[in-house]
């Protein structure tokens, strides 16, 4: 099936229009994502089908979630990977690239089960783990920098 099916654009247009509403709507928003590291040395990656790149797993928190909720829901739906330990907070980042409200929470995932092999579907095109010093051509400026800064100590930077 292409990019230019009419079920894909119709996704591609519900999803923009919800990140449209999403943006202006809320005083705030604030989403997840997961540093997933195995004991292989391999991170865990995501390539959507609405955006280039290959990004750390997670999403927005919605009204009445906890972060830890949304973490925990958009990483079975994502990756099919279930957290077996508490998260660790690596950072807090301001995203200006989606809207001058937009903050991420990153965590740092050692301990948990992966659940099946994540298949592609409307949101997500490619998703697996991917050795450390050699992430898929793609990866985002952004997902090098956390990884940088949680794995090689390099300062936190405020910025997505």
């Amino acid at each position: 099936m292409s990019d230019s099916t009419p079920s894909r654009k119709a996704s591609r247009i519900v999803s923009w229009g919800l990140h449209a509403f999403w943006r202006f709507s809320r005083g705030m928003t604030l989403g997840v994502r997961a540093v997933i590291l195995d004991d292989q040395g391999r991170v865990f990656l995501i390539r959507h089908t609405y955006v280039a790149g290959w990004h750390l797993p997670g999403g927005g928190v919605e009204t009445g979630e906890t972060a830890l909720d949304a973490l925990t829901r958009e990483l079975r739906e994502e990756a099919c990977i279930a957290i077996d330990g508490a998260p660790v907070l690596a950072g807090v980042f301001f995203n200006r690239r989606i809207s001058r409200r937009d903050h991420v929470l990153v965590y740092v995932i050692r301990h948990f089960t992966v659940l099946g092999e994540k298949q592609p579907d409307r949101e997500i095109a490619e998703a697996g783990f991917f050795p450390l010093d050699r992430l898929p051509e793609g990866t985002t400026e952004a997902t090098r920098r956390r990884l940088a800064e949680i794995l090689e100590g390099q300062p936190l930077s405020p910025i997505w």
